[in-house]
């Protein structure tokens, strides 16, 4: 969408953090700031994720696959070195003239914290500058536990992590949060989430004060978009929409390379778009979302109502289903399904975005929902927008949830938003 009217709002809180170019900054290995700064911050973001995503690479392989001029490259790189985030090795030769020198990123220098947060669990890893994930933790707490309880065990969680890997890991850059529902990233807060029950919480500061490191925060998908991108299935993609299904539905869109979030960090709702008038009440507080006929609770509504068995809890719903043994619970799934193809047509037809990455907890369950989900994608979309979309079904556990999280840190040391 290049042109067009796409925000990336991005923030940080640490402790003893002074305010720059109104927003707080971080403790990161230092990087200049001038007038252009958000354009150059940009282009070194770019020329990172290149080296990250595709290196060793020499400078001359970065300005073709950038289209930037080779002086511009050495410009950008430089303070990229100087900072310790890429370093130079080996050479390359083309068969003419002198060996062309490489760039990686130093992965084994700096380190960076990922906490995914969700109802009833805690996930946390510590990862190196390529997200590779060092230790992992899991903490289960029952019910839907209050803001102050939940920093806590991430505070613990995070503190544990680094004091058990501090010999075997570089200077630790920051902590990454990723949360559903709506988060204001640049003050560190989260405005709503449905799924746990969270109001107006401020989330990075009293976290930071807790562990003594900087913290940025912002949608779990979002986070999640970034590990996709840069690791999973939108590697290469320059026009991708993350689609999350389970609990909850979610979304994230890369457009033209650039991320989309909206005004104030609210883009990518797609479960609370209304598609049933009158219908049921969402845990948002309006009737009719997408949620209510599309999230596990809302299948396993369906399948008492078709008069199937009342199940504790989705995997033994999904059981049955694929056995054959409740034929309400297929058929749950099914119209499930039918609900959700909708909605993935509603996405193409807005965006046209050349694939769509389903994933999340209840994607291991597409053989019971795609079918019916497919059917409903091609017949609602407008025109090509189907045929001219990938879907591809991508599996992530917690522990990429919570390597999404702390990509959001290694994102913002190198620049900010470009993915």
């Amino acid at each position: 969408m290049a042109g067009g009217n796409i925000s990336r709002r991005q923030g940080v809180i640490g402790t003893g953090m002074q305010a720059e170019h109104g927003r707080i900054s971080i403790g990161f290995a230092a990087l200049p700031h001038g007038p252009d700064s958000g354009g150059a911050n940009a282009t070194r973001a770019q020329l990172f994720t290149e080296v990250l995503t595709g290196g060793p690479l020499s400078r001359t392989d970065l300005a073709r696959r950038t289209n930037l001029s080779a002086s511009t490259v050495t410009k950008m790189v430089n303070p990229l070195i100087d900072a310790g985030y890429i370093v130079e090795t080996g050479a390359a030769s083309s068969g003419l003239g002198r060996p062309r020198k490489l760039l990686r990123v130093a992965a084994e220098r700096y380190a960076v914290l990922g906490v995914k947060i969700a109802p009833g669990t805690v996930t946390g890893v510590i990862a190196d500058l390529k997200a590779r994930v060092m230790a992992q933790r899991q903490l289960v707490l029952p019910g839907l536990p209050d803001p102050a309880t939940v920093i806590e065990v991430a505070a613990s969680m995070v503190t544990d992590l680094v004091d058990e890997n501090a010999a075997g890991c570089g200077k630790v850059l920051g902590v990454g949060v990723g949360i559903g529902g709506h988060v204001d990233s640049e003050a560190g807060r989260v405005v709503r989430s449905g799924i746990l029950g969270w109001t107006g919480v401020p989330l990075a500061a009293p976290l930071a004060a807790a562990t003594g490191l900087p913290v940025v925060i912002d949608n779990d998908v979002n986070a999640l978009a970034i590990a996709e991108r840069w690791f999973g299935a939108g590697r290469g993609i320059r026009s991708f929409v993350l689609v999350t299904v389970g609990p909850g539905i979610g979304s994230a869109f890369l457009l033209d390379g650039e991320s989309l979030t909206g005004a104030t960090g609210l883009a990518g709702e797609l479960g609370h778009i209304p598609v049933r008038p009158g219908g049921a009440l969402c845990r948002c507080g309006n009737q009719g979302c997408l949620e209510t006929v599309t999230s596990d609770e809302s299948i396993l509504r369906d399948i008492a109502a078709r008069g199937g068995p009342a199940y504790d809890g989705i995997a033994t719903a999904i059981e049955r289903a694929r056995s054959g043994a409740d034929p309400a619970a297929a058929a749950a799934f099914e119209a499930m399904g039918t609900e959700f193809g909708r909605a993935l047509a509603t996405v193409c037809n807005l965006f046209n975005p050349e694939r769509i990455v389903l994933t999340g907890e209840r994607a291991a369950a597409y053989d019971l929902f795609g079918p019916a989900c497919e059917r409903a994608w091609q017949s609602a979309a407008f025109s090509t927008a189907a045929s001219d979309c990938e879907l591809v079904v991508d599996n992530a556990d917690d522990t990429l949830w919570a390597r999404g999280a702390g990509c959001l840190v290694i994102r913002e040391a190198v620049g900010g938003p470009a993915l």
